[in-house]
């Protein structure tokens, strides 16, 4: 991103409902109003999204709130009242996209799934984001990550071999699923709106699309009818060229070095030429060759690695915790981070030519901007304050 550029952002004009919580569909959402889409973000009118009070607090709000809510506006409006389900159909006429995160059927009980509200606007897309889908055995049924990570053939491939499936805090469904596939289906979609007129009903399953992922053991599938074991493939360890090695210090380095010129670069800066044979080798010969690798790397702390494979460009790296991540010279070269009302947290994950890094608003007090949004629905004072005296808002 550039700051002299005076280009609007390239979502700009465009309106979208966020009926999402917790984490997979707020993400989304934010990413696009990164880019300059309007978000609003529609809150019930108790609890809310409750992600503003899960873990740690920085100060009225939790910190896992603060950095998947930044740059929207907030109203808060109870759907099963008949007027505020009349507020909320008269935003859908003016709004681009609505984003939504319940199980199927929840929307069509409240008298807004994608029918209704497409009567209402015909050119809206809509995003259901769910862990299953919204058909199939499975449509109903409750989840997580790892359930659906679990059902999609990938956590069983994640781990090391003679070990059980391991587990990642970074959520391959919920992130890769719920928020990638759902931001990719949205344009997708808005796309298609602003030249046929008409929207779509965007189906996201967070199984779906991190089983659309695993094109690795796609391919183990295709030729030989079945996946190898955990630990035994090419990216899990099987190979000596590619896997995590322990320093003296009980830290780790990263070996990529899947090319053979890395490879052999790798080994004459480590002093062990004879093991360039061993590139890609299996079974007894890798599994030595991994064992000398590992000896080696246990000799010196992984300061010292660092220092000596920072000037060899072999794919030799260290494996860094996420504090000295944010600190790393190449992260802090390209803005990686950014302090939003005292909070660090990720910039925008993809940079763009002429794209200025305008002010970013904290994320927004539940309702703080209700009266905003209903006076540019037309409503005046005293029918504001009779929905709210009635509850509705």
């Amino acid at each position: 991103m550039t700051a002299s550029s005076h280009r609007p952002p390239p979502l700009q004009g465009l309106r979208i409902l966020d009926l999402t919580r917790l984490l997979p569909g707020p993400l989304a959402t934010q990413h696009l109003a990164d880019y300059g889409a309007e978000v609003i973000k529609v809150e019930d009118t108790g609890a809310g999204d409750y992600a503003r009070t899960m873990g740690a607090m920085g100060g009225d709000t939790s910190y896992f709130y603060q950095v998947v809510n930044r740059n929207k506006k907030s109203l808060r409006v109870d759907l099963k009242h008949p007027d505020g389900k009349a507020l909320f159909l008269r935003l859908v006429q003016e709004a681009d996209a609505l984003v939504e995160g319940f199980r199927p059927g929840v929307m069509d009980k409240l008298g807004l799934g994608y029918e209704a509200v497409a009567a209402a606007n015909p050119r809206i897309v809509y995003c259901s984001i769910t862990g299953y889908g919204q058909t199939g055995p499975y449509a109903l049924r409750a989840g997580h990550d790892i359930n659906y990570i679990g059902y999609a053939g990938v956590l069983d491939q994640i781990g090391t071999a003679g070990g059980a499936p391991a587990l990642s805090n970074l959520q391959i469904g919920d992130l890769l699923g719920g928020t990638m596939a759902a931001v990719m289906g949205m344009l997708v979609a808005l796309i298609d709106a602003r030249t046929s007129g008409r929207g779509r009903h965007v189906d996201v399953s967070m199984t779906d699309a991190a089983m659309a992922h695993a094109i690795f053991p796609l391919a183990e599938v295709l030729a030989h009818g079945g996946v190898r074991a955990r630990g035994e493939d090419l990216l899990t360890g099987g190979v000596p060229c590619y896997g995590v090695y322990e320093t003296a210090d009980g830290r780790h380095m990263a070996v990529g070095s899947l090319e053979e010129k890395f490879w052999h670069l790798t080994c004459d800066t480590l002093g062990r030429p004879d093991l360039k044979a061993a590139h890609l080798a299996t079974g007894e010969e890798g599994a030595h060759a991994r064992d000398e690798l590992a000896a080696i790397f246990r000799s010196r702390t992984q300061a010292q690695w660092v220092e000596v494979f920072d000037a060899v460009d072999c794919c030799v790296t260290p494996v860094l915790r996420l504090e000295e991540a944010m600190e790393d010279r190449q992260m802090l070269a390209r803005g990686a981070i950014r302090e939003v009302a005292g909070v660090r947290q990720f910039s925008p994950p993809v940079r763009m030519s002429e794209l200025e890094t305008a002010a970013v608003a904290a994320p927004s007090r539940a309702g703080e901007h209700s009266d905003e949004i209903l006076r540019a629905l037309g409503l005046g004072d005293a029918d504001i304050a009779r929905l709210r005296a009635a509850g509705v808002v």
